[in-house]
């Protein structure tokens, strides 16, 4: 069997957003929560790295993984 990779539907072509200037904060910043995600999780998140103007991908201990948007924490 032959893979077609020029159909449409084969592969899904991504599009990489431009970041540059977007970050307002340092990346690996620890940053104080404004509104914890569970009540067992830290009051704290390191920023990983900035998704759009306004969203962070964040580390939270007790927690993991969160998106985060710029008014939920304070620098």
């Amino acid at each position: 069997m032959k893979l077609d990779s020029e159909r449409p539907d084969f592969a899904v072509k991504t599009t990489r957003r431009k970041l540059e200037g977007l970050q307002q904060f340092p990346t690996f910043t620890w940053v104080n929560l404004l509104q914890l995600p569970n009540p067992f999780s830290f009051d704290e998140a390191l920023l990983l790295c900035p998704i759009s103007e306004d969203e962070w991908l964040a580390w939270i201990p007790d927690h993991g993984e969160a998106v985060l948007n710029i008014g939920q924490f304070s620098y």
